[in-house]
């Protein structure tokens, strides 16, 4: 049966393979650049106007929906990968890496600056859309690329560089958009047109990715041509708990960078530079969260319980703050835990799959991330509404994260009691 082997390590795929490109000096060099500058223009989307989101929100006050319509501007690009996530991978194979790659940043700089010249808060909204359509392409462009440039334990350590840099350069945009937006809640969409430097950039610096050869050291003949895909069993039961799992994950991963913002002004903190500072710090433990995940260097599984309770307690402090340097000091623990939260998720998602089924499996995964980020503002709204303040529901969220902690870990329990005891001779 296909599925009862263990599906391979990571770490143990193309060992053997040496990378069909110059791993060493200066072409090499701005690849890596060029690919982690690309990695990080999705984060650019998803947190560069989150400080400006009450000046947005006075703006549009007049408008209908605008409570709810206005932080949609800011996770809608989430909706749009979480809906593209899973065709990802076949519009990327069809129309090939490079040009799409090049096609998506030119037009991510157009959409991302449209709201500098729309009135119209529906219009924002759309032009928001459309920029996830192209964060789509250049995020799964860039995952692909490194995966077709580099192999083996070169390949494993780009591609955690890549998440190394998505969340450092978190810290940054939220600075970015604070200090940008304290001038005015439209400018911070300026900094989409840094795109149009990274566009001719990759079509010279970026090579077109060429297929594997047996002297490469890996065969090119794929379970596609040999028809094996179609009668592979995908192994859905296997993905359906934790892709759930990460639907939630998404939710208390992001719900300190779209409310912080409105969490400050409820205790009246207004300057957007001192909220851009203040949940910058927070995005900071969360890299920090990272490099302790990297570190350990344990199974994901038995660490998530432990994981999701600490970002329910830091939860539960920004329930109780009074204050904005103790709400800040809740973002932070909470922020500690989603840092490791993240690869543990995608970790844990990855061990489930074999080499054949990881591309639809990340795209699952990548779907349900994505996905819970974009409900993550509605959900809290909701939750709002219900016990009347947002602070009462980030606790209730913070709760929730508790509970399914205490289930992981019963779970574990039961499952390790339920485990045959090993027989001695």
């Amino acid at each position: 049966m296909p599925g009862s082997a263990p599906p391979p390590s990571p770490l143990a795929v193309d060992d053997a393979a040496p990378s069909p490109v110059a791993v060493s000096g200066p072409a090499h060099l701005l690849r890596v650049t060029l690919l982690m500058a690309g990695s990080c223009l999705p984060i650019l989307g998803a947190v560069l106007i989150a400080p400006v989101l009450p000046k947005m929100q006075d703006h549009f006050v007049s408008a209908p929906g605008a409570e709810a319509l206005v932080p949609l501007a800011l996770t809608v690009p989430a909706l749009s990968l979480a809906l593209l996530a899973p065709f990802a991978g076949v519009i990327v194979d069809r129309l090939g890496r490079k040009r799409l790659m090049i096609v998506a940043t030119l037009l991510y700089s157009v959409f991302g600056t449209a709201p500098l010249y729309l009135d119209s808060l529906g219009g924002i909204i759309a032009s928001r859309a459309l920029v996830g359509v192209t964060e789509a392409a250049i995020m799964t462009c860039c995952t692909t690329l490194i995966a077709d440039y580099y192999s083996g334990h070169r390949r494993v350590k780009y591609l955690a560089l890549q998440t190394m840099c998505s969340s450092a350069s978190a810290t940054a945009f939220f600075v970015l958009g604070g200090v940008v937006g304290s001038a005015g809640w439209r400018l911070p969409f300026w900094v989409y047109a840094v795109s149009l430097v990274l566009a001719p950039l990759m079509a010279t610096a970026l090579p077109r990715p060429a297929a594997r050869t047996a002297a490469d050291g890996a065969t090119t003949v794929t379970p596609a041509e040999t028809g094996d895909t179609a009668r592979r069993p995908f192994p859905w039961r296997r993905m359906a708990g934790i892709c759930a799992l990460t639907f939630f994950g998404a939710m208390v991963f992001y719900a300190v960078p779209v409310e912080m913002a409105y969490l400050l002004d409820d205790l009246g903190v207004e300057d957007s530079r001192v909220i851009g500072l203040a949940t910058a710090v927070a995005s900071a433990a969360t890299v920090g969260g990272s490099v302790t995940f990297a570190r350990l260097k344990r199974s994901p599984d038995p660490m998530l319980p432990a994981v999701l309770a600490v970002c329910a307690a830091g939860f539960g402090v920004m329930f109780l703050a009074g204050n904005a340097p103790l709400l800040v000091v809740g973002a932070v623990i909470n922020c500690l835990g989603t840092g490791m939260l993240l690869p543990a998720l995608l970790t844990s998602a990855m061990s489930r799959l074999s080499f054949e089924d990881r591309g639809r499996g990340t795209g699952l995964w990548m779907a349900a991330f994505f996905g819970g980020e974009f409900v993550c503002p509605l959900v809290l709204l909701a939750v709002e509404a219900w016990v009347g303040s947002l602070a009462g529901a980030v606790g209730v969220l913070g709760l929730a994260a508790a509970l399914v902690a205490g289930g992981l870990s019963a779970a574990r329990r039961r499952t390790a009691a339920l485990a045959p005891s090993p027989r001695h001779p």
